[in-house]
């Protein structure tokens, strides 16, 4: 859940009187098993303010200004969590790049402000989609009430930094509308179980065209996805695995690449490249393919299980690296 959510920033400038030398941010660190040799302090609009070099220890320290006391994004190349940067903080930080947002620790001026951030992530995180979007309308609507107020109480009692405050109460409202529209999109992917599948006809890796009518007689796991998709990518080494376990069964395993058409080129030497198993086909309008639209598909990637008759099981279905698909494919091929 950790991108699900967006970061709610807000402007405050700092006034210095004539003659005086401007305040600034005193940032240092401790990072076991670092995950590049540059730190990136990027602000609301993901412009890099600051790059930091790290020494072969994994330490820093560095001082630099900042425009205004605000959200700002610590991204080591591969993982990211959220700073409140002032000037006049001195900030120290360690953590296990391995364990990122679980190890974050900080002292010195400023901790008390972005431990609660790095807590706050890991808050967010424990928060299981499966359940939220079982509850019924009313206990969502009570579940999120209730999240605000404890939230906006625990802010109003503590003495954090007062823009910190004014700032985090709009993220938790934010949060809050992500969950509903999060809530409100899987309430109506769920309907379209049990309902026939759009159908597609989309261009081959082999060659060719493949339909899904082609596919009937066989359970169908499609995933949806793209080459600059991160988290898709991660999840090709345990859909490779699924392949494998269930060759020679009842079920055809197909991914569609959403790709805009312009990279076509680049999807195939992709596919080629790395090998991917399973049928390999192109979309034939990115987004806005019917196929996607017709399955309210605005985020990726997605899994979708139908059955031999081209009905759908389940129209946002486990993914390949969740224990569950296992269990979910044992009972319907065995």
């Amino acid at each position: 859940m950790k991108k699900l959510f967006l970061i709610a920033l807000t402007t405050f400038c700092s006034i210095y009187s004539f003659g005086q030398s401007k305040n600034t941010v005193t940032f240092q660190a401790e990072i076991a098993n670092r995950n590049g040799d540059v730190i990136y302090i990027k602000d609301n609009k993901n412009k890099t303010i600051k790059e930091i070099k790290i020494n072969d220890k994994g330490v820093f320290k560095d001082t630099f200004e900042i425009e205004k006391e605000d959200f700002y994004i610590f991204f080591d190349g591969t993982e990211y969590t959220r700073l409140f940067l002032k000037n006049d903080y001195d900030l120290k930080l360690k953590m296990d790049a391995k364990q990122f947002d679980q190890s974050i620790v900080y002292t010195g001026k400023g901790a008390a402000e972005n431990n609660y951030l790095a807590q706050d992530v890991i808050k967010e995180g424990d928060v299981n989609p499966e359940k939220l979007v079982a509850l019924s309308e009313e206990d969502f609507k009570k579940m999120t009430e209730e999240k605000k107020l404890t939230e906006e109480k625990y802010l109003d009692q503590s003495s954090l930094d007062k823009t910190f405050i004014e700032i985090q109460k709009k993220n938790i409202l934010m949060n809050i509308k992500g969950l509903q529209k999060y809530y409100n999109e899987s309430k109506a992917v769920q309907k379209l179980n049990n309902a026939t599948a759009p159908t597609f006809n989309y261009v081959n890796h082999k060659g060719g065209t493949t339909k899904l009518e082609d596919l009937r007689g066989k359970y169908v796991y499609i995933d949806v996805w793209a080459t600059w998709c991160g988290p898709c990518r991660g999840e090709i080494p345990f859909l490779q695995k699924i392949e494998e376990k269930y060759h020679g069964k009842n079920i055809e395993f197909v991914s569609i690449s959403i790709d805009v058409h312009k990279d076509f080129e680049k999807w195939k030497k992709f596919v080629s490249d790395k090998q991917l198993g399973g049928i390999q086909l192109f979309a034939d309008n990115d987004w806005n393919s019917d196929f996607t639209k017709s399955l309210n598909i605005n985020s990726i990637p997605r899994f979708i299980l139908i059955d031999p008759a081209g009905k759908i099981v389940n129209a946002d279905a486990e993914r390949p690296s969740s224990p569950e698909l296992q269990e979910t494919l044992n009972k319907l091929l065995n």
